[in-house]
């Protein structure tokens, strides 16, 4: 098979070895930091080499390299790479070449991760062999190094489909599309907006693609991006003659000529964001012919996603909502959009060149105290010091919750929902929201 370089040995490129090692590739994972001992004893046990600390020559003797979606392209040992001629894909890219099964792959500024898992929980409730993976959860490749089912559910992240030659999706799901990450793409959205519809890119007519009719932006990206693959629109704001829409309360899907509607106050997922989510799961669905009643029935006990306006708990009369996924401003604003009582808001952490004009009318209408959780709060603290006369800093989660408790009176909701990237006071977004959740807990 040949010399594959991995280079990074997080969850893709570990994933990359694995089942690069499966199918009789020589394989070198190549860390520029170091590599954990538990890492390093699975790289010896697939019979997988190792260097880390750094990039040595013998990465330019591969035959092809996969690349970490952390790294960007313009770091040297890339662009040494790409000066040699030699093919840098994705994870998902080289996973792909590996299965004959469907493939569902969903990508999006925001919700994708909810969409996902709300299709893979449709695929399950109606008997299908499917596997969730991909930015969510295990790596493609890891899963498919154990095992290959009929379906994949792929939640895919720009960074991921940079990587990509041939990868096809038989469904492709393109949710919204709004400014961010763009410190990758030079600070211009048209690379952004490209990079996101190169989920498509391959697709032949035989394939679906799904899209939020209403974005702006999808809808300009149109005018760049050829899409041969048979397009199914959803919308909340105009009939479709295919697709999905909203029309009064009701939620009606029609594809192959097969109408189906039910009430939106009936769908587990509430909130206009969840509308668009539920929309693009109902009509993936339908497209690999789950039955009516099987999608109605799962759109209605659907759990929701931990970490993305998950309900923690209420605390004398006080409900506090984890939205520690909430990473930029356009999901921000979603979380805002669908509260109800009175807020007060954890926000902060490391801005991606966050504008904060777009969330003033809702700050406005709807938070009554803003606490900032993170090391520098200049920028919020100038955005909203003339809307909300409560703003104080904290750094940590509890100390947030505490403060957060004696703000807030009987009916209101605390909600973490950061608009920032985590890695100042928190490993993770994840490890951020299990904090405020301990913390809520402790109470």
């Amino acid at each position: 098979m040949g010399k594959l370089v991995v280079l990074g040995s997080g969850e893709s490129g570990m994933g990359a070895a694995k089942l690069a090692r499966k199918h009789g590739w020589e394989v070198l994972v190549s860390d520029r930091n170091a590599i954990t001992a538990e890492r390093k004893e699975v790289l010896s046990r697939i019979g997988a080499q190792w260097e880390e600390g750094g990039h040595s020559e013998e990465v330019l003797l591969a035959d092809e390299v996969v690349k970490s979606p952390g790294i960007p392209d313009d770091v040297e040992v890339v662009q040494s790479l790409l000066r040699a001629s030699i093919p840098v894909i994705s994870e998902i890219e080289f996973a792909s070449r590996y299965t004959a099964a469907k493939i569902v792959g969903v990508t999006g500024t925001n919700g994708k991760t909810t969409t996902v898992n709300l299709i893979q929980h449709i695929l399950q409730k109606a008997g299908m062999d499917s596997i969730l993976a991909g930015n969510v959860g295990n790596s493609f490749a890891a899963e498919l190094s154990v095992r290959d089912p009929e379906i994949w559910v792929l939640e895919l992240s720009s960074f991921q489909l940079d990587g990509i030659r041939s990868f096809r999706p038989d469904v492709a799901i393109l949710l919204n599309i709004t400014p961010d990450h763009l410190d990758r793409y030079q600070g211009e959205l048209d690379r952004y907006v490209d990079a996101k519809f190169r989920i498509a890119e391959n697709q032949t007519p035989a394939d679906y693609f799904i899209y939020c009719h209403d974005d702006p932006i999808i809808q300009q990206g149109f005018e760049r991006n050829t899409i041969s693959a048979h397009r199914i629109p959803f919308s909340m704001d105009m009939r479709m003659e295919e697709g999905a829409w909203v029309e009064e309360e009701d939620l009606t899907t029609l594809i192959h000529g097969k109408l189906n509607t039910m009430s939106i106050y009936k769908l587990a997922l509430q909130g206009k964001h969840n509308l668009y989510n539920s929309m693009a799961a109902a009509m993936a669905s339908r497209v690999l012919d789950v039955s009516s009643e099987t999608l109605r029935e799962s759109l209605e006990d659907f759990q929701g996603v931990e970490h993305r306006l998950e309900f923690v708990s209420k605390v004398n009369g006080i409900e506090y909502i984890n939205d520690s996924k909430a990473t930029n401003v356009n999901a921000t604003w979603y979380a805002l959009e669908s509260m109800k009582n009175e807020v007060v808001w954890i926000v902060g952490g490391v801005d991606k060149g966050n504008d904060y004009k777009q969330l003033k009318d809702l700050v406005d209408e709807k938070v009554k105290a803003i606490i900032c959780l993170g090391k520098d709060n200049a920028k919020i603290i100038k955005a909203f010091k003339k809307l909300v006369p409560v703003i104080h800093e904290t750094t940590s989660a509890l100390e947030a919750v505490k403060l957060s408790s004696l703000i807030a009176k009987k009916g209101d909701t605390v909600l973490l929902s950061p608009c920032c990237a985590s890695f100042d006071l928190f490993e993770s977004y994840e490890e951020r929201g299990r904090m405020f959740k301990r913390a809520v807990r402790s109470l």
